[in-house]
């Protein structure tokens, strides 16, 4: 393909989808503009350094950076969808998304926009989610773009939100109580193949201005997916009781409890488990053919990901990687600001390089090498209000980049061998980030510094920060000796109280710069 055409614009490349699907364009030779609100995050998927891909900073809810994305692009792929029903009218913000795409691509004469939509029959019971799903796509069609919209109902991948539900139900549960929609049908299909009609589409333009349901070859009921998935992870047979009464509320904070999957995701998909997802047509297998995964193929394949740990992109992804308006301020304490600190700071006797290494691994499986009770009663908590809590891990045991989710954080920096940035996204009467720093010293020292940052939200804010200051104070300077230990680099002398540290500026950098 031709190195001169015009490139092809991925909104939410960094998303489950979009993570996935930029890879297999680039694969197949086209130019990529990869879209997102940290350009940062983009560089740091495997394939941000390809020659072949521009990254920019973007937003859905600001025209004119949308309008400078699209400049210049011959097509684009819509793949962002809000996953927050928690929001006041997230119909509304998507509908607001979707109007600047379609404006943006008319303002600069961009010829298509391909969409990954939702699958469901227009009706009042369709869920909420859904039903903005649709609205989206109508939307988008209004543009002078050709619009092409994929249909789809359960993507099965290893990470994806509806694979993570099914894996840790039947992992962790024998017997199942399970609402009435264990009953309802769908028509799962496998990530690879969403991936190859979204390019297969892109390529052939007899697919431009049509809509398209996409499935795999079975339709089967959720009750019988849970069951596919145990047989092919080798559990025993799960036995599932449907319970009636059980509510989608309830539902959904069941299901939080059980799995990793954040409740910003659990409402939507739980909410449109009661509507049957069934292709109406199939027309899409004739333009675009490949051969179509079974669920039980797609369920073997993502458990072998899951296994070998190479997992490309996950649900938990979704996630900001900006960083904050009141972090990056460098007004002085005296200006009006209410940022608290808890601050501490030791020399080791190690070099810097020794003393990263811990570093790098912390969360997960590793932990955080002291009050593993403290961190997990603070993660229960969390689950409990409809945090993500400790269960979300990380992605890799050692590697980091920036986007990871890491236990109830959000790696915003990451500079191998000199500091690790973190953002709480935990449920918190305001908002929290954590700095871990390296600096090499003489004589072969470093010096270990934690550095935490809390904006309360209103008094209750100031009062939780108050009320934790002490185990705060514990858990830093405990932390310090615990990383000291792990990094075999003594201390000198103990852990140290300092006092407010500026924020040095991030690597994620919002500026619209390109590639």
């Amino acid at each position: 393909m031709s190195e001169d055409r015009a490139p092809v614009l991925v909104t939410g490349a960094t998303g489950y989808v979009g993570g996935r699907l930029v890879p297999a364009l680039l694969e197949r030779g086209h130019r990529v503009r990869a879209a997102g609100r940290s350009v940062a995050k983009i560089k740091a998927r495997p394939w941000g350094g390809h020659p072949g891909l521009e990254a920019v900073r973007a937003d859905l809810l600001d025209p004119s950076s949308m309008l400078e994305a699209a400049r210049g692009c011959s097509a684009a792929y819509y793949l962002v969808h809000s996953m927050r029903p928690d929001v006041p009218d997230f119909a509304a913000r998507d509908r607001e998304a979707a109007c600047n795409m379609a404006r943006a691509a008319s303002q600069a004469g961009m010829k298509r926009i391909i969409y990954l939509g939702g699958l469901g029959e227009d009706s009042p019971e369709l869920s909420p989610h859904l039903r903005s799903r649709a609205e989206v796509g109508r939307i988008l069609s209004l543009g002078s773009a050709e619009l092409t919209v994929l249909r789809a109902a359960v993507i099965l991948g290893s990470g994806s939100a509806s694979f993570e539900i099914i894996r840790y139900l039947a992992d962790r549960l024998p017997v199942i109580i399970a609402p009435r929609w264990v009953r309802t049908r769908c028509q799962p299909i496998a990530v690879s193949n969403v991936l190859g009609y979204l390019v297969g589409c892109l390529e052939n333009p007899a697919t431009a201005g049509r809509s398209f349901d996409i499935g795999g070859p079975d339709i089967l009921t959720y009750a019988e997916m849970l069951r596919i998935y145990a047989e092919k992870a080798g559990l025993r047979p799960r036995l599932i009781i449907p319970a009636p009464l059980l509510t989608p509320g309830m539902s959904a904070f069941w299901i939080n409890l059980v799995t990793p999957v954040p409740m910003s995701l659990i409402r939507p998909l739980v909410q449109g488990l009661k509507n049957e997802v069934v292709c109406r047509e199939n027309d899409i297998r004739r333009l675009v053919p490949q051969r179509l995964l079974s669920c039980g193929e797609a369920m073997a394949q993502a458990l072998d990901k899951v296994r070998q740990q190479s997992v490309s992109t996950c649900c938990f992804d979704a996630g900001s990687a900006c960083l904050p308006g009141w972090a990056a301020c460098q007004d002085p304490p005296y200006a009006g600001g209410a940022v608290h600190q808890c601050n501490y700071s030791a020399r080791l006797r190690g070099p810097a390089e020794r003393v990263w290494r811990p570093i790098q691994g912390l969360g997960g499986e590793s932990g955080w090498f002291f009050g593993s009770f403290l961190w997990r009663l603070r993660g229960l908590a969390d689950e409990l209000i409809g945090g993500p809590g400790l269960r979300r891990g990380r992605r890799h045991p050692e590697d980091l980049r920036v986007g990871d989710a890491l236990d109830f954080w959000r790696v915003l920096d990451v500079r191998p061998g000199k500091r690790l940035l973190l953002l709480a996204e935990m449920k918190l009467p305001g908002e929290a980030m954590l700095e871990i720093r390296v600096r090499p010293l003489n004589a072969g020292d470093s010096e270990l510094r934690i550095v935490s940052r809390f904006l309360p939200r209103g008094l209750w804010g100031s009062l939780y920060w108050f009320a934790l200051y002490p185990f705060h104070a514990l858990i830093f300077k405990n932390l310090i000796q615990g990383l000291a230990r792990a990094a075999d680099a003594p201390l000198v002398e103990p852990p140290q109280k300092i006092g407010p540290q500026p924020v040095v500026e991030a690597q994620n950098t919002n500026g619209r710069g390109r590639k």
